[in-house]
C-alpha cells in the first residue's frame, strides 16, 4: 500500500530508533496517510486540516487515565504524536504509573506529573483531555468526571460497563458539549474504511447478513485466594464506582475483565470492535431481537463470563448479525483470530485481523484483495497497531481543535456497546430479549431490566 512504509518502520524498529526519531516517522506518516484512504482523504480530513495539525504550534495537552498495559501503550502513542504533549499520569499502581511516566519522558523529552488520582489531574486548567484506558467499571464514571471538568475524553472501548451509562454518556456530551472519541480505532484505518465503503456502494449487492468472530487461547486463572493488598496498590481508588468486594490475588491486573463486577467478558472487551465493524457495514442502529448462548466451559475457576458466546441480533431492516466469541480455543476462522464478513447478494466481503479486506462472488471465487503494509498482532493486548491508531488519535484532536467530525463519537459508541451489552444480558437471563428499535431498551423483561444498570458504591454515583 502506497505511503504506508513510515508507519511499517515506526512498528517494527521501535526499539532500533529513537524517540525523535519515531515522532519523525509518525509525523511524516500522518502528513502521508491523508492520501491512503478512498477519494484519497480520510473521512473528515482535508490537506489542510492535515496541515493545521501538524503545524500547529499549540499541543493538545492530554492526561493519560490507567496506564499498566494498554494505557502504557495509548500514553507513548500520545506521546510520539507531533501536536501533543502528556502533562500527567493518573494510576493507582505506583510501579505501572513510574513505568510509564519514565517512558513518556523519554519519547517527549518532558516529564508528565505523576497524580495517582485522576479527579486531582483535572484540576489542571491546563489539561486540554483526559485519555481513560483504566478497568471497565470506571470508563463511564471517569468519562462523566473529566466532561464535567471541561476536558474533552478519549475513552477506549467499552465506553460503559452497562446500557444505562452509555446513555448517561450521550446525556452528558449533549449537556457539556464536549468532543468524546471511543476508541473503536478501526473507524480511522484506511483500508477498514474503504471496505465499509464498498458494502455501502453495492460492491457485494445488498448486504444482508455478517458474521464477526475472535479467538484467544487464554489460560485459567485459577482460584483466587484473600490476601493483603499489596503496597503498590491503591484498591479503593481501583475499585472506585463498583461495590466493594475483597481483594484476591488473581484479579489485578488483567483478569477483573472476567468478572462481572468490574469486567464485560470477552463480548465487550474484543467482541465490541467487530460488532461496531458489523453495525457500521449494515447502517443499522438497534436491534429487535437479541440471543445469546455459551458458558464458561473450559476451566473450572473464578472467570465468570463466558469463554465461549454467540450473540445472535436481528434488525428491523431485514438483516442480521452475529459474533463468535472463543476465549480459550486459538482456532482462527478465515484464516484470521478476528474479523467480520458480510454476506449480501452477489457476493461477500471479509475483513481480516489488520487493515485489510477481500471480496468474493457467490461461487467463492476471490474477485479483489486489499492487503495491508501495516504491522498488526490482534492478539497484542498492549498495542496491537500503533501506528494505525495515530490516525484515530489525530481525528481526535481534529474533533478538539477544529470541530471536525469524529470518526467514533460517543453517540456511535454507545449503539455498538449495546449490541454486545445486549448479547450479555440474554445470556445471563436465559431469555430471547426483544427490543424497543427506536431505543434499543429491552421489552416486557424484569429480569434483563434489572442488568440495564447496576449499583454503586456509596458516595460514587456517576450522575449527568
Amino acid at each position: 500500500m502506497q505511503n504506508s512504509d513510515p508507519i511499517k518502520r515506526v512498528v517494527q524498529s521501535d526499539s532500533e530508533t529513537t524517540a525523535d526519531n519515531r515522532r519523525d516517522f509518525i509525523k511524516k506518516t500522518l502528513a502521508g496517510s491523508a492520501l491512503l484512504t478512498f477519494g484519497g482523504i480520510l473521512p473528515g480530513f482535508t490537506p489542510k486540516s492535515y496541515a493545521r495539525i501538524l503545524g500547529a504550534n499549540e499541543k493538545v495537552k492530554v492526561g493519560m487515565m490507567g496506564v499498566n498495559s494498554r494505557g502504557l501503550a495509548l500514553a507513548s502513542n500520545y506521546a510520539l504524536q507531533p501536536n501533543c504533549e502528556v502533562i500527567s499520569i493518573s494510576d493507582v499502581d505506583s510501579r505501572a504509573a513510574e513505568k510509564c511516566i519514565a517512558t513518556v519522558n523519554d519519547i517527549q523529552k518532558s516529564k508528565p506529573a505523576n497524580t495517582p488520582d485522576f479527579r486531582k489531574a483535572l484540576e489542571n486548567k491546563e489539561m486540554d483531555a483526559l485519555v481513560i484506558a483504566a478497568p471497565d467499571h470506571w470508563h463511564a464514571p471517569a468519562a462523566i468526571l473529566a466532561s464535567k471538568a471541561g476536558k474533552h475524553v478519549y475513552l477506549e472501548k467499552p465506553c460503559s460497563h452497562n446500557p444505562n451509562e452509555g446513555e448517561m454518556l450521550v446525556a452528558v456530551a449533549k449537556k457539556y458539549k464536549n468532543v468524546i472519541q471511543m476508541g473503536n480505532q478501526r473507524r480511522s484505518w484506511p483500508n477498514v474504511a474503504a471496505a465499509i465503503k464498498e458494502v455501502h456502494g453495492g460492491t457485494i449487492g445488498r448486504p444482508y447478513f455478517v458474521k464477526g468472530w475472535y479467538t484467544n487461547n487464554r489460560a485459567s486463572i485459577g482460584i483466587g485466594k484473600e490476601v493483603a493488598v499489596p503496597a503498590w496498590l491503591d484498591f479503593e481508588l481501583w475499585q472506585g464506582p463498583a461495590p466493594r468486594r475483597p481483594y484476591k490475588d488473581n484479579i489485578v491486573h488483567y483478569n477483573w475483565h472476567w468478572l462481572w463486577n468490574w469486567g464485560t467478558g470477552e463480548a465487550l472487551n474484543n467482541g465490541t470492535h467487530m460488532l461496531d465493524l458489523m453495525r457500521w457495514g449494515l447502517q443499522v442502529d438497534y436491534p429487535t431481537r437479541v440471543t445469546s448462548a455459551g458458558g464458561r466451559y473450559r476451566y473450572k475457576d473464578d472467570w465468570e463470563a463466558p469463554d465461549t458466546q454467540v450473540i445472535n441480533l436481528e434488525f428491523d431492516n431485514n438483516t442480521a448479525m452475529t459474533w463468535e466469541g472463543r476465549s480459550c480455543n486459538g482456532r482462527t476462522i478465515e484464516g484470521s483470530s478476528v474479523g467480520v464478513i458480510f454476506y449480501g447478494d452477489t457476493g461477500s466481503l471479509q475483513i481480516g485481523e489488520g487493515n485489510t479486506y477481500k471480496v468474493y462472488d457467490l461461487e467463492n471465487k476471490l474477485v479483489k484483495e486489499v492487503k495491508n503494509d501495516f504491522v498488526i498482532d490482534p492478539r497484542n493486548k498492549m498495542n496491537p497497531s500503533q501506528g494505525l491508531d495515530a490516525l484515530h488519535i489525530q481525528n481526535f484532536f481534529e474533533g478538539i481543535k477544529n470541530g471536525t467530525a469524529l470518526n467514533a463519537e460517543i453517540v456511535g459508541g454507545h449503539k455498538s456497546t449495546l449490541l454486545a451489552q445486549l448479547g450479555n444480558i440474554a445470556i445471563r437471563t436465559g431469555e430471547t430479549l426483544n427490543i424497543d428499535p427506536s431505543n434499543g431498551h429491552i421489552k416486557n423483561s424484569k429480569e434483563a431490566d434489572k442488568l440495564w444498570k447496576r449499583e454503586y458504591a456509596k458516595g460514587w454515583e456517576p450522575t449527568v
